[in-house]
């Protein structure tokens, strides 16, 4: 090579890029006589020979850049400069352009991973977690009966108790869904199974009414952030294909948790020796221990969910290419060593991530004091959060918000009002036979007869008892009318709903017993002695009724798993909208057939054929919903929706407890009109199984 050639590579050596422009040497001087190194040689080297007919000329190779590439990085240089001067509407549209982008390519992400052991083990670890949902609305109301006596509830005290939880998750589902979509799907999903296992641990121990329900009202929100979590979660490694099927599938989670609490309830409850006490105050009955074994399902998903990546849609949301990338690759490299096919490679280099719109300020370490910058976190997170709500209620989402919040209420009002109705409408029916068998004995005259053993649904009038011992007994549904008490001596008795009324009570002495004084009324006590009076609560001997609560329980939670499985299989062949609308009008011609429910085993019937009806909607509603919603709104709408559907559930189970032993109608028509009122609307919201996750 002559000179020539050996200064014009020393000339593109003195070329410099800086920040995307290059620079000329500024001190004034054409190096063109210096000697060039060994290196620079080389690399001189490489361009001769080089075909002319390639269009491609030496100073390419030597640094130069092409006029062509200088404008190209311009121009992408551009916008990144100017940003902070540019519409923030502008900004907006350019990221709907990139999440239109990333949905499509995402999907494709999806199919190209497979579907396989990835998606089977998130599957059963997050299915962990809606059990534990489904669990914690069957523990108050199996755990009450005995709590109440416990605690000493009165019964406003037991409604509250009932409804504590409804109002705990109803919080839950709108903060833990809205900080779902800023803080990450998996961080947030431990946050919530963390709480609710901690206060259900610790509501196990604790005696005080109120303390209880503390703990009761904290763990339901806990869990109340589970379901806005889980579906989101799930969604984002399915495939469009597989999506309305397998999150139907983890809808069984739900119906097992309700079998397992009423498996767990119906062995452990009864069983009154299952516990122990320390001295006269603190008592842990079988009830407690129950409350405890509840928390099994939360502690083991909160376990295996450790071992679980973020959702990489979530990650590529908010910029984190790398991250998603490399979980892809995970998802893809797992289901296809499983598959027996080590050898397939993970195809994709490059993923398209929308515009980070956001502006979120990180406080450095030396600014203000820790709480300070903690409160400045917290407070920003919390106004995104808000910004995403009112977002759900912009234009574009704004009808199908409200049309789907009109769903989840009605669906929530009729279904929660009637799962309590039923329970207590068997309860009622039971204490009208109850009462039909009563015994009745009047003018009864008893003398030197000791009493050792239960009196049970009974009524005395007009007795007279002198000289009587009642040691070591049980007064179940006892009452003694206008009768005659004279030189009785009562010891150890214990007694449940039993009075005297109008009694005369000479010279007779109660020692260690339960007959406090509002059970006597209206009632004379001459010459009498109460001594040592039994302290506390005290839970009654065995119910049979609870049997029967149990057993109506599992079996309307068993009952909804054909509907499970038909919904599952159907979901993506007829769509959402016609599962939601058939399903909700079937129910509510269930419920019509409820006015010939005039039995015990009749209103356990309609029971599980209305849950089992039922199911579908629930489940069609949940993947819609997750389908509606972009990635960065999916769990706030959801979280929001679900709040609203618990909301239904307190008011259904406040209204319709009310009507029970007065009239069918009210909530036959109120649960069937909500019903109908609610299917016919499902109808007008957008089919969804032929879209992408957005």
């Amino acid at each position: 090579m002559d000179d020539g050639y050996r200064n014009t590579n020393q000339v593109s050596d003195d070329y410099r890029y800086q920040d995307g422009n290059y620079d000329a040497p500024n001190d004034g001087y054409y190096r063109g006589g210096d000697e060039p190194t060994q290196e620079e040689d080389a690399q001189s080297d490489v361009t001769e020979g080089h075909d002319e007919d390639d269009e491609v000329y030496e100073g390419e190779y030597q640094g130069i850049p092409h006029p062509d590439d200088i404008k190209e990085k311009q121009k992408k240089r551009a916008p990144a400069v100017d940003d902070e001067y540019r519409d923030r509407a502008d900004l907006m549209a350019e990221r709907m352009e990139d999440e239109e982008q990333l949905a499509h390519q995402y999907e494709n992400i999806i199919e190209e991973c497979g579907h396989g052991r990835f998606q089977w083990t998130l599957f059963f670890v997050l299915g962990l977690a809606l059990m534990a949902d489904g669990v914690e609305v069957f523990v108050v109301g199996f755990v009450l009966p005995s709590a109440e006596k416990d605690m000493c509830l009165s019964s406003s005290n037991k409604g509250m108790l009932g409804l504590i939880v409804y109002l705990g998750m109803m919080v839950g589902a709108v903060l833990l869904g809205g900080l779902a979509d800023k803080l990450g799907r998996k961080q947030c999903l431990i946050i919530s199974l963390a709480i609710n296992a901690a206060f259900a641990f610790l509501s196990s121990f604790v005696q005080g009414y109120g303390f209880f329900l503390f703990c009761r009202l904290i763990s339901g929100l806990g869990i109340g952030g589970t379901l806005p979590i889980v579906f989101p979660y799930f969604s984002e490694f399915l495939s469009r294909e597989k999506r309305g099927e397998h999150l139907s599938w983890l809808c069984m989670f739900w119906m097992i948790g309700g079998i397992y609490a009423s498996a767990m309830a119906w062995s452990i409850i009864p069983h009154y020796g299952w516990g122990f006490s320390m001295g006269t105050k603190y008592h842990f009955h079988s009830w407690r221990v129950f409350v405890l074994v509840c928390a099994l399902p939360c502690i083991a998903s909160l376990v295996a969910l450790k071992f679980m990546p973020e959702s990489p849609r979530f990650l590529l949301e908010i910029g984190k290419h790398d991250e998603a990338w490399m979980i892809l690759k995970q998802v893809h490299d797992t289901n296809m060593r499983a598959k027996g096919e080590p050898e397939r490679v993970f195809t994709v280099s490059y993923i398209k991530t929308p515009k980070q719109v956001d502006e979120f300020i990180e406080i450095q370490s030396s600014t203000g004091t820790w709480y300070q910058r903690w409160l400045v976190r917290i407070t920003t997170t919390l106004k995104q959060v808000w910004d995403n709500v009112l977002y759900c209620l912009t234009a574009q989402y704004r009808m199908n918000t409200l049309m789907l919040a009109v769903v989840w209420f009605t669906m929530a009002l009729s279904y929660y009002g009637l799962i309590v109705w039923f329970p207590d409408m068997i309860r009622y029916f039971q204490d009208e036979a109850y009462e039909s068998r009563v015994k009745i004995f009047d003018e009864e005259e008893v003398s030197h007869f000791t009493f050792n053993f239960t009196l049970e649904n009974q009524i005395h009038r007009n007795g007279e008892y002198r000289n009587d011992k009642f040691i070591g007994m049980k007064f179940k549904e006892v009452r003694f009318e206008d009768s005659l008490f004279e030189d009785c001596y009562f010891e150890d008795v214990r007694s449940s709903e039993t009075f005297f009324e109008n009694c005369t009570i000479i010279s007779t002495v109660f020692y260690n017993t339960d007959l406090y004084e509002h059970k006597f009324i209206n009632c004379r006590l001459i010459n009498s002695t109460f001594m040592k009076e039994k302290e506390g609560c005290h839970i009654d001997f065995e119910e049979d009724n609870d049997f029967l609560i149990y057993l109506v329980s599992f079996l309307g939670s068993l009952s909804v798993l054909p509907g499970n499985i038909i919904s599952a299989l159907l979901m993506d062949k007829i769509g959402r909208i016609k599962m939601i609308g058939g399903s909700m009008l079937i129910s509510a011609v269930c419920c019509f057939f409820l006015f010939f429910g005039n039995s015990e085993s009749a209103m356990i019937g309609w029971q599980c054929l209305f849950c089992g009806a039922s199911i579908a909607a629930w489940n069609a509603l949940d993947v819609i919903t997750v389908e509606l919603y972009p990635t960065d709104k999916r769990a706030t709408a959801f979280g929001i929706l679900n709040g609203l559907c618990k909301f239904g559930a307190i008011l259904g189970n406040s209204i319709f407890s009310s009507f029970v032993g007065i009239t069918k109608v009210v909530p036959i028509l109120l649960a069937s009109s909500a019903l109908v009122g609610g299917g016919l609307l499902a109808l007008r919201l957008p089919e969804t199984r032929e879209q992408v996750l957005m």
